[in-house]
């Protein structure tokens, strides 16, 4: 990517994937940026699990009721938890960590799709993060907040277009200013 205004402008939301796996240097690449996400207080409060066995991206395929199906394709499942003892402020924190994993994909020429799991539920109504942590078996004390599905491109999206950008949501100095 040749800057970050052309990288956040190119990274869009992928739901579909090619079967290619990932190279070796891209998993690391993408670990890496999720271990130098900042976080409050030097916490580091999040832990990741990176997955590409394709059976248990299948099952974490069923961890919403809607809009998870994509995982089962995947080559790769970054899911991102988060301990509450360690950081009062861990749900920012694991959110900052899977906003970087995405940036990382799309620098890469990868495509990416954030799955929320906190706060959602399966299609038996058993919530997500529930279910995740039973089939990674995740300790008790870390939250699960998303997962990152994550593969090569299996379509082409158009960037985001700059005549859609919501100037009136900015405020200048106060709420309603201008």
């Amino acid at each position: 990517m040749e800057n970050f205004s052309e990288l956040i402008k190119n990274r869009r939301s992928m739901r579909k994937f090619t079967e290619e796996e990932l190279s070796q240097e891209q998993v690391v690449a993408l670990l890496k940026a999720a271990l130098m996400a900042p976080t409050s207080k030097r916490s580091n409060c999040w832990q990741f699990i990176a997955v590409d066995d394709k059976e248990v991206l299948k099952e974490l395929a069923h961890c919403k009721e809607q809009a998870s199906s994509f995982i089962a394709d995947a080559a790769l499942a970054v899911v991102v938890t988060g301990d509450p003892l360690a950081s009062d402020v861990w749900i920012e924190d694991t959110a900052i960590a899977s906003v970087l994993i995405q940036l990382q994909a799309e620098d890469l020429g990868l495509g990416s799709c954030w799955v929320q799991i906190r706060e959602r539920y399966t299609a038996s109504g058993m919530p997500s993060d529930e279910f995740v942590r039973g089939v990674l078996d995740i300790p008790l004390q870390l939250q699960v907040l998303s997962i990152i599905a994550i593969g090569h491109k299996g379509m082409e999206r158009k960037p985001f277009d700059e005549a859609h950008l919501q100037w009136e949501k900015i405020h200048i100095n106060k709420f309603g200013g201008k």
